[in-house]
């Protein structure tokens, strides 16, 4: 029992809120229709632009993540053509199953989890496929932990008859994913990692190649109709009831990002991610994925270990909720999210976490020799 109840999350979505985010959340709320939020609209419309790194406008939705993956499906593809889908965990799982349902046809390259796509494996099956309308992909896989080539990728299909939908979620705002730059034609965020907000906001980035197809695909489609929101956007206003209460807070989040500077924020991320890193191998323990991205640290749970009472143990004698492996992965993982309103001390609480649980569970490890490692990278190397 911890008398304090002091909680810790590091899990990959939801994440930890700023306090100033929060605040902001708990104004009150006004209509939608106002003039007044239509100026904060305006202020969160460019302020997107440069997150993304894009001169196009970028759409939101009252929804998860998800709901901007659907919409990209439903706005951008006609039922029967054909798209090639990197399925190499249980999100590139999701972009397979929305595929499905929306009657697509879908040609998979399937991955090993823990690795990321190879880029000949991908020219080969885009030189197999010249009619596939769409080639669907995680920047990270967050199950995994994986850092898919994106920028690679985006070279080529730039060219082609060939729409890039690029499911950044985890990734957005963690490493440099210039949009315009890359040539990328659809790419979907949310809430609830990077932007260390509550989950209920998800975000769509589209080109102008990508905006043609909107206009000639026959899915059917209502709340998530990327028209109706370039129509209403384009008047500092929502198709829909928006989210009110989250876009104060983005707005907030949004404001934070401009004022440090995206080449910082990407270098937080790094150095969040190598000092954990640093701690696990200095632990003896394993990470799971072969090209680990910087948004999470996944360890594989050392053998002989319930990977289920690990989990338990963090969370409730701890307090510290970390997440566990999804579907084939359960049990057999421990994910440390670097996301949200995060610090060097939030990593050395995950890697003490750890080392106790484990102690407690009867695996040797060396106390203090993950924390030890992680606070001489930190020292090493200084915040940009």
């Amino acid at each position: 029992m911890n008398l304090l109840d002091k909680k810790t999350l590091l899990a990959p979505g939801p994440v930890p809120v700023p306090p100033k985010a929060l605040l902001a959340m708990a104004k009150p709320v006004i209509h939608h229709r106002l003039p007044e939020f239509s100026a904060i609209l305006s202020k969160i419309r460019e302020d997107l632009k440069y997150l993304f790194q894009t001169k196009e406008d970028v759409l939101f939705f009252a929804s998860s993540g998800t709901g901007a993956m659907e919409s990209c499906v439903a706005n951008l593809f006609s039922p029967g053509e054909k798209v090639i889908v990197v399925r190499g965990g249980k999100f590139g799982e999701r972009w397979g199953e929305l595929a499905e349902t929306y009657r697509l046809d879908p040609v998979y390259i399937d991955v090993e989890w823990g690795e990321a796509v190879s880029i000949e494996a991908v020219e080969s099956v885009l030189s197999e496929n010249p009619d596939a309308k769409g080639l669907l992909i995680q920047a990270h896989e967050t199950s995994t932990g994986v850092k898919h080539p994106v920028a690679e990728i985006a070279s080529l299909t730039r060219e082609k008859d060939i729409l890039l939908v690029v499911d950044a979620i985890s990734a957005l705002g963690v490493y440099p994913l210039p949009f315009d730059e890359l040539g990328i034609d659809a790419m979907v965020a949310g809430s609830q990692k990077s932007l260390a907000l509550p989950p209920g906001l998800s975000f769509v980035a589209l080109s102008q190649k990508a905006w043609d197809r909107v206009e000639k695909t026959t899915s059917p489609r209502y709340y998530f109709d990327f028209r109706k929101e370039k129509k209403a956007l384009a008047k500092e206003t929502t198709a829909f009831t928006p989210a009110v209460s989250l876009l104060y807070g983005l707005s907030e989040i949004l404001a934070r990002i401009k004022e440090v500077g995206l080449e910082r924020l990407f270098a937080h991320y790094q150095r969040l991610a190598g000092a954990c890193r640093a701690g696990i191998a200095a632990m003896g323990l394993d990470l799971f994925a072969k090209a680990p991205c910087e948004a999470l640290t996944i360890v594989k749970v050392p053998e002989g270990v319930d990977g289920a009472k690990l989990m338990k143990l963090m969370r409730e004698k701890y307090q510290v909720t970390m997440a566990g492996g999804q579907a084939k992965l359960k049990g057999k993982v421990v994910r440390i999210a670097h996301l949200g309103y995060q610090g060097p001390l939030d990593v050395i609480t995950a890697l003490a976490t750890l080392e106790m649980a484990l102690t407690e569970l009867g695996y040797k490890v060396p106390l203090g020799a993950g924390v030890a490692a992680a606070q001489k990278y930190f020292l090493a190397n200084k915040e940009v």
